[in-house]
């Protein structure tokens, strides 16, 4: 189920073109994957992905400079291209997307298979 722009609004009020088109990006990529349903959490200024099984997956957080891609259980998902970042945090790990930087579109893909594979 893909999250319309206009639901996003919201949280992205008084953010830049490029934030909000970044944002708008990650949202529909992680709409458009298998067993993910995405929902506006207006208290977190966020969009949360959650999977029937396995809860909260992941979720988009748009920031002044950048787009952060959490993930709830990131700690235990392998990061061979060392993508994610948040050493300090004691199960999540996030992903930093800067607009015109590098979108790595099937890396994301790959975490969210992973952390739904193991069921985390």
């Amino acid at each position: 189920m893909t999250i319309a722009p206009a639901a996003l609004e919201p949280i992205l009020a008084g953010h830049s073109p490029a934030i909000r088109q970044l944002c708008q990006d990650v949202v529909l990529l992680l709409s458009g994957m298998a067993g993910l349903k995405g929902s506006v959490k207006l208290g977190w200024r966020s969009v949360n992905f959650r999977h029937d099984t396995v809860g909260l997956v992941c979720a988009v957080f748009p920031h002044e400079d950048r787009v952060a891609l959490y993930f709830e259980n990131g700690r235990a998902l392998e990061d061979p291209e060392g993508l994610l970042a948040g050493d300090h945090l004691k199960k999540g790990r996030f992903l930093r997307l800067y607009p015109g930087g590098d979108f790595p579109e099937a890396a994301i893909a790959m975490l969210v298979a992973e952390a739904i594979a193991l069921r985390l």
